[in-house]
């Protein structure tokens, strides 16, 4: 029964492949015409009608794989006409190695968008922050926070205005001394072990890193690994959790500590209670340091410095979170939604 069941399928599948349909409207039109038709011919249009059907199956093929493979073809295109990137590093624009030492950073009239053609995400974005604030960034999907902090590793390049970090226009300046001293916190993880991960330029010693470790709160689980500093983690972390992958993020940013730290949904995937715990190792250890937080939940901001609250590319409120409480504003609205306001 199952084999009859199969082959009611199979065969209607398989009469479609070898072009039956052709044979057999060559076969009727021989039939129809047989006082024309000598039997040879006949023969020959049939033999031929199953050749083309072969054929048939072949130029498809055929087509399918050229479709495929000339998305190669296109992406070597696309790259070749793709704008490279800045100079690496500029040696008469060159910074000072201790640069930034304050990590003031200001936006002059800065706007910005991803392309040409593309409206701008941030609109003449103009304010300065002093070296060692606690900045929370917050507003509605699609505000321009995450540009933001694009815009100051220099991966969107400005449609206008300047940004200054301790009065040096980072615009002017090589991408890798501008990069080489700006930190973000982001679930970024190469396959290869746990302490390439932390450190590929093996610039620390091992008690750093442990120390790094025990700071993120990461030490118990890596000291119960049989490998221990020399576990594997797979393509992408996959073989860690989201929250794990985010520690150990943390604990890169832990032995860079360079001046300016970004934090992009650096703990959205951890408890309450590990994100407490984070956000006081990031207080204590990132102390003196300018810290860019894009904040989603709003508690982990709420002893910060100054709020900055985008609307559509523009800064809508900047202040004191205390103050933009009482202004009853768009940031009051946001933490009444999220029950840390009356």
């Amino acid at each position: 029964m199952k084999v009859d069941e199969n082959q009611k399928s199979y065969y209607p599948w398989y009469s479609s492949q070898q072009g039956n349909c052709i044979v057999l409207f060559a076969a009727l039109f021989a039939v129809i015409g047989k006082d024309k038709l000598n039997p040879g011919l006949v023969g020959l249009s049939v033999s031929y009608a199953l050749l083309v059907t072969m054929s048939l199956n072949w130029m498809v093929r055929m087509t399918s794989d050229l479709e495929s493979n000339i998305v190669a073809v296109e992406r070597v295109k696309e790259y070749s006409e793709t704008k490279t990137e800045a100079p690496w590093e500029v040696e008469d624009k060159k910074p000072s190695p201790d640069w930034p030492s304050q990590g003031k950073v200001e936006f002059r009239d800065y706007s910005v968008r991803y392309r040409e053609g593309l409206d701008l995400v941030l609109k003449n974005l103009t304010l300065s922050v002093r070296g060692g604030e606690k900045i929370g960034i917050v507003g509605r999907t699609g505000a321009g926070k995450s540009s933001m902090t694009l815009c100051l590793f220099r991966l969107l390049e400005a449609a206008g205005g300047e940004i200054t970090i301790d009065g040096v226009k980072i615009s002017e300046i090589g991408l890798h001394d501008l990069r080489s001293k700006l930190t973000i916190i982001h679930t970024v993880l190469f396959s290869g072990n746990l302490r390439m991960n932390l450190d590929p330029f093996e610039k620390y010693s091992d008690a750093e890193v442990w120390n790094a470790l025990e700071l993120s709160h990461l030490n118990k689980f890596v000291s119960n690994q049989p490998a221990k500093l020399e576990m594997e983690c797979s393509e992408g972390g996959e073989n860690l959790s989201v929250g794990q992958r985010q520690l150990v993020c943390l604990a890169r940013a832990l032995l860079r500590k360079t001046r300016i730290l970004i934090l992009d949904e650096a703990t959205a995937a951890i408890d309450l209670e590990t994100d407490d715990l984070i956000q006081s190792t990031i207080r204590t250890q990132f102390e003196d340091c300018t810290v860019f937080t894009i904040a989603h939940r709003l508690n982990t901001i709420m002893d910060y410095t100054r709020v900055l609250v985008l609307d559509k590319g523009q800064v809508a409120e900047f202040d004191t979170p205390a103050k933009l409480l009482s202004q009853r504003g768009i940031f009051y609205g946001m933490a009444k939604d999220a029950g840390l306001a009356q």
